[in-house]
């Protein structure tokens, strides 16, 4: 069956030494007592204080809300809602399941949740008169907390929890079963460097404090009923006691509690006592099983003394296994020393083979490279071989037109030439003419040379050199013309 669940929670406020209830009514401002709890050493029983069930997160948020706002707190220079008590809020976790034989067990897990008020400097603080006495219980409690923490640390023989109800309320978190753990809040701001120096020093002694946690017993049904019967016969006892001193006044709301939890424990005494006898039955039953089970055991017995004697056949087996287990293990070395060599040469291979799988990758993209550029030559011889074939064509076709360019070409050259032979025959027949007059001239002015020569001659005779000089101006006249008949011919 599946385990049921109850979650209880409580929320007290320690001021000015007092413990105050912060789940009550709000015009209840009755003080708590604190008890030892004679079952369980080391912690207290709070008289009075409620336990309210809880189902959500969200009734558990209200309730912090709740007690939060009940609780003591004031103005100072250091802080506008400062702290004037100490808190724990107190989470209780009842489970109740089955066990493997069918019982049904209970167990309990508590949770404590402990604000500290900070330490105050009444003189920074501007605390007076109310305000600094509620200062000096706080710096009192948490001197005493301060001292708790220091012989835990150096496991004096006597721990000093009774001097403050604080330290009394966390002696079990303080050396004791549980785990605790610790949050401390310091300030930034060097005006604080005092405070945050106490508050790390502080946390630092309680870090070193060693606890001895438990587990949580899982109680039965039958312990419960036992630790129920121990609390009754004491309060019997207690009632004794009184009773033997004239008589005890109660009031009439607590005697009729007592009332009913003593018919509810009467009630629950009942139950008990049936599933005792529910319990006799069954360990009966037990009993016949068990003498069973011993015949069953004697036969078993025998069956070993048998076993036994197998047993000695199979050793001398087993002393020859051992020796072909001691070859089959030095054999096992050599393997794995050969194992050992071959993953360390498998280890170089792997090395090797990543570095060729490196150079293939390499060469498979030189490949794919080369393989582009082997495509792109193909292309281009594709476009040459294409642009060669027109090229061709356009070029045969040029030629052709040239060949027929140059054939009329010729043919008008040799019409041409042939004008211009008749053209020349007679251009050469004018100037034949033209010479042959151009040289009965030149005869014709050799001879009035020669007559103007034989007249002057007597002139140049008397002029001497200036005749001289004439004559040689005469013959280059001469000489010149005939030089521009020639070339006209």
């Amino acid at each position: 069956s599946e385990a049921e669940f109850s979650v209880r929670v409580s929320f007290l406020e320690l001021y000015n030494e007092e413990i105050f209830d912060l789940l009550s009514a709000n015009d209840d401002t009755s003080r708590l007592r604190l008890y030892e709890d004679a079952t369980r050493k080391g912690s207290v029983i709070i008289q009075g204080l409620e336990e309210v069930q809880v189902h959500s997160k969200s009734e558990v948020y209200n309730i912090l809300e709740k007690g939060s706002d009940k609780r003591k707190t004031a103005e100072t220079f250091m802080n506008a809602q400062s702290s004037r008590s100490h808190t724990v809020f107190t989470v209780t976790v009842h489970i109740k399941e089955a066990s493997m034989m069918g019982e049904e067990v209970l167990r309990i897990g508590k949770l404590n949740l402990v604000d500290l008020a900070g330490s105050e400097n009444v003189g920074r603080s501007g605390a007076k008169d109310a305000r600094a006495r509620e200062a000096g219980n706080i710096n009192q409690s948490l001197l005493t907390l301060g001292r708790v923490i220091s012989c835990l640390v150096e496991r004096a023989p006597h721990i000093p929890y009774r001097e403050s109800k604080l330290t009394r309320l966390l002696q079990d978190s303080l050396g004791g079963r549980t785990k605790t753990s610790i949050i401390a809040t310091v300030s930034p701001a060097t005006i604080n460097l005092e405070e945050t120096l106490s508050t790390l020093d502080y946390a630092y002694r309680a870090r070193n404090i060693t606890n001895r946690p438990e587990v949580n017993q899982m109680l039965s049904k039958r312990e419960v009923l036992k630790g129920y019967s121990d609390e009754m016969d004491r309060l019997r006892r207690e009632l004794l006691t009184c009773r033997d001193k004239n008589g005890v006044y109660l009031a009439k709301e607590n005697y009729h509690e007592m009332l009913e939890k003593i018919e509810q424990q009467q009630k629950d005494i009942t139950d008990k006592a049936q599933e005792m006898g529910a319990l006799k039955e069954e360990m009966d039953k037990k009993e016949k099983l068990f003498e069973e089970v011993e015949r069953c055991m004697i036969e078993k017995s025998r069956e070993i003394q048998k076993t036994t004697e197998k047993l000695g056949v199979q050793e001398a087996k087993l002393v020859k296994v051992r020796d072909d287990l001691k070859k089959t293990a030095r054999e096992k070395e050599e393997q794995q020393h050969l194992v050992s060599k071959h993953m360390q040469t498998e280890g170089k291979l792997g090395q090797q083979a990543r570095k060729l799988v490196i150079v293939n990758d390499e060469f498979e993209q030189d490949l794919e490279r080369l393989h582009n550029k082997l495509s792109k030559v193909k292309d281009i011889e594709g476009d040459n071989k294409d642009t060669k074939s027109d090229f061709t064509s356009s070029l045969e076709v040029m030629v052709g037109q040239m060949c027929e360019k140059v054939d009329k070409w010729g043919e008008e050259h040799e019409a041409s030439c042939n004008q211009l032979g008749g053209n020349l025959k007679d251009q050469l027949a004018e100037r034949r003419g033209q010479l042959e007059s151009l040289a009965g001239k030149v005869v014709e002015l050799i001879e009035w040379q020669k007559a103007v020569g034989m007249e002057h001659q007597q002139e140049v005779e008397m002029t001497g050199t200036d005749g001289a000089k004439v004559m040689t101006k005469v013959d280059e006249m001469v000489e010149s013309r005939a030089e521009m008949g020639v070339k006209a011919g």
